[in-house]
């Protein structure tokens, strides 16, 4: 019996049975990571007075999200370093290493001092904690796309690779629902006051316990069959390997601009657009939030099934074109929002728009690349992306508000989507690359990735 570790020589139910175990367990890590991640932003409007001192409302969250925003800068360091070392030493080493920087991270943010306790050293505790959070998410995000794409059969890596953003959802909902939960529980003064800081601790005992779960996880056979090859791997997820397909890296910078944008305005902003510009309450902002949250997440399946068998570039069209025209008028009418019901609606529209990317860019991304950059290739051009847009759209946002000119904040989003709109139009559908020895048959070529040639490959 052959010892190759290639998918064909595994029994079609232990096959099965190993996909659901990838699928489940690169889920859950990542669901804690973004969770992490994202109630930084949740319970910014409660811990802005603890850090940062004065009358302003506007200038305390505009500090907060200045150092979310900083967090970002570090996204592009992770990626290279964790990048590098899920293409060297496997997928599973990599996201094992981001779930551990995440736990300190989050202890760093429980444990800060006030500006009432230490002056400003809390606030450069807080810098520090979100400067190890972006380095984490950095490396998460692309070991996470790339190990959930090449665990997925090649006819189901749409709804492989769309459990990222179920489980980032997901994550940012567990931060929602603990909010709201502290909301009906406690009062303001003692959220405020420290009620802030258990999320953080429950964040630090979360990533523990996935700590130990991803130490079980199982490689994925594309990564395995590349490092099985002989000859030589020096290059493998390095730049100079990156450089060899820059083209590939320019698309991922490209695609990503519009929807990091765009994701970021109606996730992290819009409990604090719905507060500070339609005037509702933090715990109706934050059930609108939450429900559409929810909705956005089961949505998140179809839309990568149904790339599975259209292909990705319709989806992608039709997030861009609808993200374009649409923004505008839907930011508009949410900043007079009345009531919970048309805030839920105006919101729900807006994600479902959002759907088209967030569903399969994590899949697009890792079939424009070979195994042996592939993590790497998602890595670094998206973080750098999300560390020059994604990453600023809250602050880019709260900038316009002080400056008395809100709405340009909107154009802005539109503008970003149209770029990424054009990028759609112009590169080719990425669903039918094959990314292992098992897609392609005899017809595989070690020298470029283990693949053969796609209809990625025209994008060189």
């Amino acid at each position: 019996m052959s010892s190759s570790p290639a998918m064909p020589a595994t029994r079609p139910d232990d096959l099965r049975a190993k996909r659901r175990l990838a699928l489940v367990g690169g889920s859950l890590g990542n669901l804690v990571e973004w969770y992490d991640w994202f109630v930084y932003a949740s319970f910014a409007i409660y811990f802005a007075d603890s850090f940062f001192p004065g009358d302003n409302p506007t200038t305390k969250l505009m500090n907060t999200a200045g150092i979310f925003a900083v967090g970002f800068l570090m996204r592009p360091v992770g990626g290279w370093v964790l990048g590098r070392a899920a293409d060297r030493h496997g997928r599973k080493s990599a996201l094992t290493l981001t779930v551990t920087m995440m736990s300190v991270a989050a202890l760093l943010i429980a444990a800060a001092p006030t500006y009432g306790q230490a002056g400003y050293f809390g606030a450069v505790v807080l810098l520090l904690a979100r400067l190890l959070q972006g380095m984490s998410i950095g490396g998460e995000y692309a070991a996470s796309a790339t190990y959930l794409t090449e665990a997925s059969a090649r006819n189901r890596r749409g709804l492989g690779s769309s459990f990222q953003y179920v489980s980032m959802t997901c994550g940012q909902l567990l931060g929602l629902g603990i909010l709201i939960t502290m909301q009906h529980t406690l009062t303001t003064a003692q959220l405020e006051s420290w009620g802030w800081r258990i999320p953080f601790v429950l964040g630090a005992v979360f990533a523990v316990v996935v700590f130990w779960l991803r130490r079980r996880l199982q490689e994925t056979d594309a990564f395995t069959e590349e490092t099985g090859e002989s000859g030589d791997d020096s290059t493998r997820g390095t730049i100079k390997a990156l450089w060899e397909h820059r083209r590939q890296a320019g698309l991922v910078m490209a695609l990503t601009l519009g929807g990091t944008v765009a994701y970021y305005t109606y996730t992290t902003y819009l409990t604090k657009y719905l507060v500070g510009s339609a005037g509702m309450s933090k715990t109706t902002a934050t059930l609108v939030s939450f429900t559409a949250l929810t909705v956005f997440a089961v949505l998140q399946p179809f839309a990568g099934l149904l790339s599975d068998k259209i292909g990705r570039r319709p989806l992608l069209i039709a997030f861009a074109t609808g993200c374009t025209v649409g923004t505008y008028p839907i930011m508009t009418a949410l900043g007079s929002a009345s009531s919970y019901w048309s805030a839920l609606g105006l919101s729900l529209l807006a994600l479902v728009i959002v759907t088209g990317y967030t569903s399969i860019n994590a899949a697009v991304k890792a079939e424009l690349f070979p195994t042996r950059v592939r993590a790497l290739g998602v890595a670094l051009p998206y973080a750098v992306g999300n560390a020059l847009f994604g990453g600023t759209a809250e602050y880019v946002a709260l900038w316009f508000k002080d400056s008395g000119h809100e709405t340009m904040f909107f154009w802005y989003v539109s503008g970003c989507a149209m770029i990424s709109l054009i990028t759609y139009l112009l590169m080719p559908d990425t669903r039918d690359a094959a990314l292992s020895r098992a897609e392609t048959g005899a017809d595989t070529d070690s020298a470029s990735g283990l693949r053969q040639p796609a209809p990625a490959e025209a994008v060189r």
